[in-house]
């Protein structure tokens, strides 16, 4: 679970939060607190939510199957 999790994060980051260079845009846009888009960037050990997987995903306008299948699970 906990490299499924690494995956998931780590394609948050690099696809969309890292190239956005905002954090704060970032948890705008997404519907999400900006303290959750800090862990994703910094935190190694972050535990990402299913509730912010789905806001991404809605704001992104990708189906949960879709997200998934891009991430590789």
């Amino acid at each position: 679970m906990k490299i499924a999790n690494r995956k998931i994060v780590e394609f948050i980051r690099d696809k969309w939060v890292i190239p956005l260079n905002n954090n704060s845009q970032f948890a705008t846009e997404n519907n999400i607190d900006e303290k959750t888009v800090r862990r994703i960037r910094e935190d190694e050990t972050y535990q990402v939510s299913l509730i912010t997987i789905m806001r991404i995903c809605e704001a992104k306008n990708i189906k949960l199957s879709k997200f998934f299948e891009m991430v590789g699970l």
